[in-house]
C-alpha cells in the first residue's frame, strides 16, 4: 500500500522529513476494521509527533494521522455493529499506526459511520477536533445544557479545528450559554460569528478588560485552546468564584501558577482525546458513540464541517505543505487531503 511516514525526526526542510512509502497492508485484530482511507485532515498534534517521536527502529517507520474517513475493507472476529462496505470516520489512537497510508487498522469502538450529508473531505475536517471539544465541554468542564442561572464560556483561540467545532456544540447542546470567543483577525472574527459566537473579542490584547466591558453573564468556564500561559492571569481574573479552566495545549509544568486558583476555588482540567483508546479504558465505547451522535447533528445541519481547505492528494509534498501552514499558527478551521 502506499503511505506517507518518516524513519528520522528532521526539520521540515529536510528531504527525508515525510516520504512517500511503499508498505505491507496491515491484519486487521479481532476488534479492528480494517478502512480504505478516503481523505484525512491534519492537525497540531501530527506536527508535535512528528518533531517528537522516533521511530522504533531502522526498518519501521512512523506513519502520523488522526482524523480519516473511509471504506470498512474487512472487519476482525468481535467486531459488531459494521460491515465491509460501511463508510466511516475516526480520529484513531496516539499509539498505532496512523493515517497517512491507503489501508489503516482501528479499534471499532472509536469508529461510527460517517455522516451522510458531508463529502469526505468535509467530513475528514472534523473527528479529532469534535471529540477534543465535546469531551472538553461536557466532561471536563461538566458545561450543563441548561443551567440554573446565565453564564458565559470563554474560548480562547477559537478560529482553529477545535475551537470551530467548540463554539457550535456549545451554541447547539447548551443554548442557554453566552459563548465569547478570542481572535485576532476580521476574517477569523466573522467566521465565529457565523459559527455562533455571541462575542469575539482580541486575544491580542488583555482579555478581562474587554470580558468585563462586554457585560455578559458571570463567566463560569473558559476553554483555552492555545497560549494558556498568556492568558492564565486574564481568564483566572474573568472567571466566577467555582469556576472551570479547561486546557488541550502543551507548555512547561511551571508556566502556570496555579496557587493563583486556590482565591476563587477554580478548578483546572487538562484535556486529551486520546485517552480512552490509550489506556482501553471501560468506557472505550463512548469515543464511538460521540461521534454517532456528531455524525447525527451534522446530518441535521445542526453542525457544519470546519473544512477551510483540501490542499490536494495524500502524498508526502503535500503534507509537507501542510505542516509548514500547521507551524506558522494561523490556520483557519481545519487542512484536509483526499485520495492517493
Amino acid at each position: 500500500m502506499k503511505a506517507v511516514g518518516y524513519y528520522q525526526n528532521l526539520p521540515l526542510q529536510a528531504a527525508e522529513s515525510l516520504l512517500d512509502l511503499e508498505l505491507p497492508a496491515p491484519t486487521p485484530g479481532p476488534r479492528d476494521l480494517l478502512v480504505e482511507v478516503s481523505a484525512i485532515a491534519v492537525n497540531p498534534v501530527d506536527v508535535k509527533v512528528r518533531m517528537s517521536r522516533p521511530a522504533p527502529d531502522a526498518g519501521s517507520p512512523v506513519l502520523l494521522g488522526w482524523d480519516a474517513v473511509g471504506v470498512v475493507r474487512a472487519i476482525g472476529a468481535e467486531v459488531r455493529g459494521f460491515a465491509p462496505g460501511d463508510r466511516v470516520w475516526y480520529a484513531g489512537e496516539i499509539n498505532r499506526p496512523g493515517s497517512y497510508a491507503q489501508l489503516q487498522c482501528v479499534d471499532h469502538r472509536i469508529a461510527a459511520l460517517a455522516p451522510k450529508t458531508l463529502s469526505d473531505a468535509e467530513a475528514a475536517a472534523l473527528p479529532l477536533t469534535a471529540i477534543t471539544a465535546w469531551e472538553l465541554l461536557f466532561e471536563r468542564l461538566q458545561v450543563q445544557a441548561r443551567p440554573e442561572r446565565p453564564v458565559s464560556l470563554l474560548v480562547t483561540g477559537a478560529g482553529g479545528g477545535v475551537g470551530s467545532i467548540l463554539v457550535q456544540l456549545a451554541r447547539r447542546l447548551a443554548p442557554q450559554l453566552t459563548v465569547i470567543a478570542t481572535a485576532s483577525r476580521p476574517e477569523s472574527a466573522a467566521w465565529l460569528r457565523e459559527l455562533g459566537a455571541h462575542h469575539v473579542i482580541d486575544h491580542t490584547q488583555a482579555l478581562a478588560p474587554q470580558i468585563a466591558a462586554l457585560g455578559a453573564p458571570p463567566m463560569r468556564y473558559a476553554a483555552s485552546l492555545t497560549h494558556t500561559p498568556l492568558h492564565f492571569n486574564d481568564i483566572v481574573a474573568a472567571l466566577e468564584p467555582q469556576g472551570r479552566i479547561g486546557m488541550i495545549d502543551d507548555f512547561a509544568p511551571d508556566a502556570l501558577n496555579v496557587m493563583a486558583l486556590k482565591g476563587k476555588s477554580l478548578s483546572l482540567h487538562w484535556e486529551m482525546l486520546f485517552v480512552r483508546p490509550l489506556h482501553a479504558t471501560h468506557d472505550l465505547a463512548e469515543v464511538g458513540q460521540l461521534l454517532a451522535e456528531v455524525a447525527r447533528l451534522a446530518d441535521t445541519g445542526a453542525l457544519r464541517s470546519t473544512l477551510s481547505e483540501v490542499l490536494g492528494p495524500i502524498n508526502a509534498a503535500t503534507l509537507k505543505r501542510a505542516h509548514a501552514l500547521l507551524e506558522g499558527q494561523h490556520t483557519r478551521g481545519k487542512l484536509v487531503l483526499q485520495g492517493f
